[in-house]
């Protein structure tokens, strides 16, 4: 798989059927190598490994319902109350971030209604930071910890 701009980490990697399967530790079982999925496990482990974002506070293509459509969401984040505290979009490294898939994010968030959005493909990654009160967006300079993310 193509080489990410994230720390190199070890995965649990099987061939089956001519694919590969890569095991997902947050969904605990294998789930097919994509070039989106090699992203949102990579990224997984950089906010658990380098951010301290517990994997038990993480939920991974969570189903919702968006103008009666079934929607996923790649990554949740939830606080030690179990609330969902950020939402995050993973796209496989060919896919450019442009505005477009901000709409996708933005639009996943009228469901959450979150203060906290992020969009890697894992070659650039990007935060925001939102204000429902005033409809601002701020974007960070860098991924927050999960203790800054909690208390922030």
């Amino acid at each position: 798989m193509q080489a990410l701009n994230l720390p190199t980490y070890s995965f649990n990697i099987k061939p089956d059927g001519g694919r590969n399967f890569i095991l997902d530790i947050i969904r605990r079982k294998y789930v097919a190598l994509t070039p989106e999925e090699w992203v949102r496990q990579n990224f997984i482990h950089y906010l658990n490994k380098e951010k301290n974002y517990p994997l038990s506070l993480m939920s991974v293509e969570t189903g919702f319902i968006l103008y009666e459509v079934n929607k996923r969401s790649d990554i949740l984040i939830y606080n030690r109350q179990g609330k969902a505290v950020a939402l995050i979009e993973c796209k496989a490294p060919e896919i450019k971030i442009t505005p477009k898939v901000f709409e996708q994010i933005v639009r996943y968030n009228l469901k959450y209604e979150l203060n906290i959005l992020m969009v890697t493909n894992g070659l650039q990654h990007f935060c925001s930071r939102l204000n429902h009160i005033d409809h601002s967006t701020e974007f960070l300079k860098e991924i927050p910890s999960f203790e800054s993310l909690i208390l922030g």
